[in-house]
Parts: C-alpha cells; sequence; structure tokens
C-alpha cells in the first residue's frame, strides 16, 4: 500500500514536470526572420536582446520569404520577426498610395492597418532604408555610364548586353522588377533573367560578380554591404518608384501583452541601427563570412545595448 501510494506521488510529481514544461513551451516567444542575409542579422539581434532579459525563446530565425515569414506571424505560429514599412503596400494591396514613399507616412500607415486587421503591433523602426534596387558590375556602370535606372532603360533599347540574378520574389512581385520596368519604359526577357531560390541578395549580387550564367546585374537592398565590396554599382531610382522600406520589429499583440518591456528593450537597439551600421554588419556576414549570431551579438556589446 505505501509503494502504490509512493508510485502515485511520483506519477503526480510526474505530470507537475510535464505540465510545467507545457507551460514553459507556451510561454516562449517564437522568433523568426526571413531567409536573407539581414534577416538573419536583425532575428539573431532580436532573439539576444530578448534572452538577455529573460524571455524564454524559441528560434526560428531564416523561416523562408517574406510570404512564408508573414504567414506564418498571421496565423500565430510566430510571435515575432523583423518586417519593412513598405511591404505595407504588397501586404494590404495599396501599392497606389503616396504614404508609403514617406519614412513616417508609411510606418504609421502599415502600424495602424496591420493593429486593425492582424492584431499585429510594430515598434520602433530602424532609421534606414532597405529598398530594392538594382546593382550593376561596375566595369559595366563605367563603360556604359550607368549610374540610374533611367540610364539602364537606354542601354537596353540600344541593345545592350545584360542578365539579371534575382529571387522569384523580385521579378514577380507587382512593386518590384515589374514597377521598374514600367517606370522606366523596359522589359526584361527570359533569356536576361537568372532566378535563384530564396530572397538572399548576397547570392544575387554575388552571382554578378563572378558572371555566373553570364549574369552582370543583380537584385540588391539599399543597405546591402556586398554590392561595393564586391565591385557593384547601385543605380539610383530618380523617379521614387519603390517604397521606403525600414526596418522595425513586428509583434503579436497578445505576446506583447504578455511581456510588455519588449517595446523597451528594443526601441534604442533598432533606432541605433542605421543604413551605414548596416551596410557593415551586413558585409561582415555576406563577404568576411562572419556568423550573423557572433556578428549581432559582438555589435550590441559594443554598442552596450546587452
Amino acid at each position: 500500500m505505501a509503494f502504490a501510494t509512493a508510485r502515485r506521488g511520483l506519477l503526480t510529481l510526474a505530470a507537475l514536470f510535464v505540465l510545467a514544461g507545457e507551460a514553459y513551451a507556451a510561454d516562449a516567444v517564437r522568433v523568426g526572420s526571413k531567409i536573407d542575409t539581414e534577416g538573419s542579422l536583425l532575428g539573431n539581434i532580436i532573439l539576444q536582446v530578448l534572452e538577455k532579459h529573460g524571455v524564454p525563446t524559441v528560434n526560428k530565425i531564416q523561416l523562408g520569404n517574406t510570404q512564408v515569414v508573414r504567414g506564418a506571424i498571421v496565423a500565430g505560429e510566430l510571435d515575432i520577426y523583423p518586417e519593412y514599412t513598405g511591404n505595407g503596400a504588397f501586404f494590404f494591396s495599396q501599392a497606389g498610395d503616396a504614404a508609403w514613399k514617406n519614412a513616417q507616412a508609411g510606418y504609421e500607415k502599415v502600424k495602424k492597418e496591420d493593429a486593425e486587421k492582424n492584431q499585429l503591433v510594430w515598434l520602433t523602426p530602424a532609421p534606414a532604408n532597405n529598398t530594392w534596387t538594382i546593382a550593376v558590375r561596375g566595369d559595366l556602370a563605367q563603360k556604359a555610364q550607368l549610374t540610374s535606372l533611367a540610364d539602364l532603360s537606354r542601354y537596353l533599347k540600344q541593345g545592350g548586353a545584360f542578365k539579371l540574378a534575382a529571387s522569384a520574389e523580385f521579378i514577380e512581385r507587382a512593386d518590384a522588377l515589374p514597377a521598374f520596368e514600367k517606370a522606366y519604359g523596359f522589359r526584361l526577357e527570359q533569356d536576361q533573367l537568372l532566378s535563384l531560390a530564396g530572397g538572399d541578395t548576397a547570392v544575387t549580387i554575388k552571382a554578378a560578380a563572378q558572371q555566373t550564367y553570364g549574369v552582370n546585374a543583380a537584385m540588391a537592398y539599399g543597405t546591402d554591404g556586398p554590392v561595393a565590396a564586391l565591385g557593384l554599382q547601385t543605380l539610383s531610382d530618380p523617379q521614387g518608384v519603390q517604397p521606403i522600406y525600414a526596418p522595425a520589429p513586428v509583434i503579436r499583440a497578445a505576446t506583447l501583452k504578455q511581456h510588455p518591456d519588449i517595446a523597451a528593450w528594443l526601441q534604442p537597439v533598432f533606432a541605433a541601427l542605421d543604413e551605414k551600421t548596416l551596410q557593415a554588419l551586413n558585409a561582415r556576414i555576406a563577404v568576411e563570412g562572419q556568423d550573423a549570431k557572433k556578428v549581432a551579438a559582438d555589435w550590441l556589446q559594443q554598442k552596450k545595448l546587452l
């Protein structure tokens, strides 16, 4: 009888441990990011700040492209991830709204829309613009005098040799390459495009630098570190086709309610991530081959943000 009582006690204790484990898992904040270099950097920054403050986390960094990661947080499968304000034009089918081309107006708009429709909260954005652009090899830029997308249009109409490495998302999304083609009056044929899996610009830039399959241009972002390091030149967008893409943490309202200090913890961190800082940190990962986790940790410690 005593043995049976003791055994029941052990089973009860085991059950409590299981329940405690489930509660811990339920409280853990699932931190995600996109698959590209900057996504990995920003995801690791968020993860490390939360862990420093004792918040249990689940690492889902580099989960996938924009559609995958966005779908995950809307479905409640992620709790926080870094996103870009300009993507609001795509999320809410409002590409024609001029607000997306103004940093503050775009932030306020996406913040309001996401709160109302998806119970998602946009925290403090970084003072940087990671807008989509096209970068060409330096030798091509010099020879053909290419400094802007208008110059590229002229060059293409003259029959200039051109092949672009890009993600399927950049090639297909209405607000990406098709928007450039429409605004500047050119069209790239299938044999002028090399579609690469994922959305990592480090891969597209490398393809242009190495002239993979004849590529001499690449999809790039405004904060990409490898562009200049690998001898490419970014083309300016004089017509302002692209929205402003300021990176910001996006968190589920329910998660923020559970951990209200997250907003205050991340505010000074993202405020310190200006364009030059992001370019330098991205270059350490994509050009020097450093681990994103270490780059994030080193920068946070250097800035005394941990």
